[in-house]
């Protein structure tokens, strides 16, 4: 075949329009609704036919157009506003240039998936658009941060259902000419290409970059001529095929992730794994600075470690990835060497218990033992995370595991309708939008007249039926129905009943048949003429997830049933582009979650910041946000043994609170046809669950909690040619080598029947350190109330004072324990490393108890 010389055509702008080129490849046009509204005002029926994609519109519009456009004085104007927003954002000072402007910081945030709109089909769920939401309110709080990532051909794939209800999946590939990216170009004028080494030889990957507001994000493709037809498919889909292609993704998202910074002349001081995919970031991040420092693993190690912040989503321990050994061994063969360890050590790096050679190698715990930084999504999460992994850590009580809790949020400008942003811009203020975290601003809600707010609600559920109606014609068109059956579409869906939606990722774990469980008390709900609901369904099932599919079905045959079709829909292939519509439009956002599996969600936030109000089981991220009148929920966050059992309780408690509360307030109006109470608990949602839930305090807070700590223990164990880092490795190995010598040879406290509140009992013991140094040891009182299984509960700690050199290697420590809370208590003595530099009480096997 003759070679193909490739080139590119852009589109012939008129100079008037040249800014609608800027402002096409960057992502902020997409959350600024004056920015959406320009674009659609182009070519309105093009921009929905390309899915609201702007570089596309404008290589599809007609010139005829684009030449009215510019003649225009009205389009004109419009331009200059959006222009001059987008020029003030990227100027204007941030809270991170105010607050810190001195910082060298640089943040590096790896995912391998990324949901910044539905024109960037890089995503499939949940983690994805959180990962796009961090970027936006990285670039709205102004942190130096870059997003690093996989650039797949076919990205996740479209959803489509036969006339059975089943799913099907097709995987389009993406024209990455006509999406708001580019290649990221270096200093040679081309793109940048990044080689990473595998088993067979070299993979290369080109480098493209997407511009989100402030801040940009990188992707690789290995799509290249120069690579194995395999090799390219390493970037075609995302979540595709088999292990053994899940590994050789994650290589190139971790290790390629980390090279691709490099040849862009970019050196993060601080990297961020969003869940366990880019753990092996940890390792090349530390073999490199090995190379560059001339450094042992050991020190390297703790600097790296020390830099690093390892995010879980996962409650589950099957949902996080594991490798066979032999598989490790083979992507891996050399690594070890290049690392100076052996490959039994490097082994251990990813087993819970390192010293069992037959445990696979675990994503996640190579993220917990490379991270000094590490969080679950939301509270309970957090707990469940601690319980999940406190094998690594055998010796620390659960609530001492150091994997803490940062609670997800999402961004409101992504997922605001532009009629709630006009109602807000009016009673909130005018640069309310500047300010989501404040809970000030959004105490203002309250000066919102109920009408308008229930109005604007009401334009955009009328808006979601039209949606969903258009939707469901598409579905029924494809499938080949009569044109009576599509006039018939007309009919489905009322815009003043009581509407609640259910959309999500379809794991049989969230329950979507939860109201099915009870068909007859469902059928009386829908066909109630004086206070009828209806439902609109959404969701993927991973194409090699039987059970979440036959859930699927089973809601689509369900919606089939002739007595059934107005009042229940299923709008097939969920994307950002529904979500959005529904989460903008239902009365009423369902999920049903079994307690503890949800690790946050988010999209009942999304629903919150448009007035819709939850109906959810307390899991994730309800059990910190419901306050018993900002929503409603399913259970009082019990966790059952019995799986039937608890489907069958929280199916007949989500009936009671339909048909005793959600129905009943709904359908209470008044003279002028308000629903005065629901509207109450509309603005009580806004108020307390906006300010809350979103990116910006997220982000924020990774900021001030994770980032800048990270950061300064870089530059402090790099200075002065890695010192301090090299000075910690010795101390902690010497440490190490001594530790198996430290006892506590005796406790001496004067145990008596019964203490008074206010008392106080001295305890005393004498400990052996061996050669440790008393100066590198922490001797503390554990103590608090016992439970009925005699463990500490609510426990506090008490450092103890060093008291008397008894013999070399021996110490007397003093300590008292107060007598504050009445009741059964208990108390222990705990030995545990300290130094300036780390508490090292995170470290497995270097806790010593009496």
């Amino acid at each position: 075949m003759a070679t193909i010389h490739r080139f590119v055509v852009v589109p012939a702008i008129p100079e008037k329009l040249d800014a609608l080129n800027e402002l096409a490849v960057n992502v902020w046009s997409l959350w600024n609704y004056e920015a959406v509204n320009l674009f659609n005002r182009l070519d309105p029926d093009l921009w929905e036919q390309t899915n609201h994609n702007p570089v596309r519109l404008l290589n599809l519009v007609g010139q005829d157009k684009l030449k009215a456009a510019a003649e225009d004085e009205g389009f004109l104007s419009h331009l200059s506003r959006v222009a001059n927003l987008f020029h003030s954002y990227i100027s204007q000072p941030t809270w991170f240039s105010i607050n810190y402007p001195e910082s060298k910081a640089v943040f590096a945030y790896f995912s391998a998936e990324y949901g910044l709109h539905e024109s960037l089909p890089i995503y499939s769920g949940g983690l994805g658009v959180l990962s796009g939401d961090h970027l936006k309110s990285a670039s709205e709080l102004g942190l130096p941060l870059v997003g690093v990532g996989l650039l797949y051909r076919e990205g996740y794939f479209h959803q489509y259902l036969n006339g059975d209800g089943w799913q099907q999946e097709r995987n389009p590939e993406n024209d990455f000419f006509a999406m708001p990216i580019k290649p990221a170009i270096g200093p040679d004028g081309k793109q940048v290409v990044i080689q990473v080494e595998y088993p067979h030889g070299l993979v290369h990957a080109a480098i493209w970059k997407v511009n989100v507001g402030r801040v940009s994000l990188y992707l690789m493709d290995t799509n290249r001529p120069e690579n194995r037809p395999e090799d390219r498919a390493i970037t075609a889909r995302l979540y595709g095929g088999d292990q053994d292609m899940r590994i050789r993704q994650e290589i190139l998202l971790g290790i390629g992730g980390t090279r691709a910074l490099a040849a862009l002349g970019i050196k993060p001081t601080v990297c961020h794994m969003n869940e366990g995919h880019s753990a092996f970031l940890a390792l090349e991040r530390t073999a490199v600075l090995m190379e560059q420092d001339k450094l042992t693993f050991a020190q390297a190690r703790e600097i790296i470690a020390s830099s690093n912040v390892f995010t879980t989503h996962t409650p589950v321990p099957a949902g996080n990835d594991f490798f066979p050994r032999d598989m490790i061994e083979h992507y891996f063969a050399n690594f070890h060497d290049r690392l100076k360890i052996s490959r039994e050590e490097f082994l251990a790096l990813g087993r819970v218990n390192a010293e069992d050679p037959h445990e696979s190698f675990g994503m996640t715990v190579l993220a917990l033992r490379m991270a000094w930084h590490c969080n679950g999504v939301s509270a309970l999460h957090g707990l469940v995370s601690q319980r999940m992994w406190q094998r690594i850590w055998p010796e620390v009580p659960p609530h001492e595991i150091p994997i803490t809790s940062i609670t997800n949020g999402v961004h409101t400008q992504s997922w605001l309708s532009e009629g709630f942003a006009r109602l807000y811009q009016e009673y909130l203020g005018a640069k309310w939008s500047d300010r989501p975290a404040d809970h000030t601003v959004w105490a203002r809600t309250n000066r919102i007249p109920d009408s308008e707010l229930w109005r604007t609600h009401e334009r955009r559920k009328e808006r979601l039926i039209d949606f969903a109606r258009q939707r469901m014609k598409d579905m029924l068109s494809r499938q080949g129905n009569m044109i009576q059956e599509l006039q018939r579409i007309d009919e489905i869906l009322d815009p003043k009943v009581l509407t609640i939606g259910f959309a999500r990722r379809f794991a049989t774990y969230k329950r979507a048949t939860l109201l099915m469980r009870n068909p007859d008390r469902l059928m009386k709900l829908l066909k109630d003429n004086n206070r009828p609901i209806q439902f609109i369904f959404a969701g993927k099932a991973h194409p090699r997830d039987d059970g979440g599919k036959r859930y699927i079905q089973d809601i689509v045959r369900f919606c089939q049933r002739e007595d059934v079709r107005t009042r229940m829909v299923f709008i097939e292939d969920y994307d950002m582009n529904i979500a959005r519509h529904m989460t903008q439009g239902v009365d009423v956002w369902l999920n049903t979650p079994r307690r503890p599996m949800e690790a946050s969600g988010t999209s009942g936030m999304k629903a919150a910041i448009n007035g819709v109000l939850n109906l959810s089981v307390l899991d994730g991220w309800w059990c910190e946000a419901y306050n018993g009148e900002n929503g409603w929920a399913i259970g009082n966050g019990e966790e059952y043994s019995n799986d039937d059992y608890q489907d069958e309780m929280e199916s007949r408690n989500l009936f009671e609170l339909l048909e005793k509360s959600v129905i009943p307030t709904y359908y209470d109006r008044g003279l002028d046809g308000l629903p005065r109470h629901w509207i109450r608990r509309m603005k009580n949602s806004i108020q307390t669950i906006c300010p809350t839930f979103n990116t910006n305090r997220m982000v924020q807070q990774y900021c001030q909690s994770f980032y800048l700590s990270g950061h300064e223990m870089f530059e402090g164990l790099t200075e002065n040619a890695n010192s301090r880092g090299t000075a910690l490795a010795a101390w902690k190995k010497e440490l190490t080598d001594q530790w198996p010598l430290v006892k506590i040879r005796s406790v001496d406290a004067p145990l008596q029947a019964a203490l008074k509140t206010g008392d106080s009992m001295k305890v005393t013991a004498v400990v052996e350190l061996g050669a440790i140094n008393p100066q590198h040891v922490r001797v503390e009182i554990y103590y608090g109330q016992t439970d009925p299984s005699g463990d500490i509960s609510d426990p506090r700690s008490h450092e103890m004072a060093l008291g008397a050199v008894l013999e070399k290697g021996v110490y007397q420590y003093v300590g008292a324990l107060n007598a504050a809370v009445c009741g059964q208590q208990g108390f222990a003595l705990r030995v545990l490393p300290d130094h300036p530099d780390i508490e090292l009480r995170l470290e497995p096997r270097l806790i010593r108890w009496g």
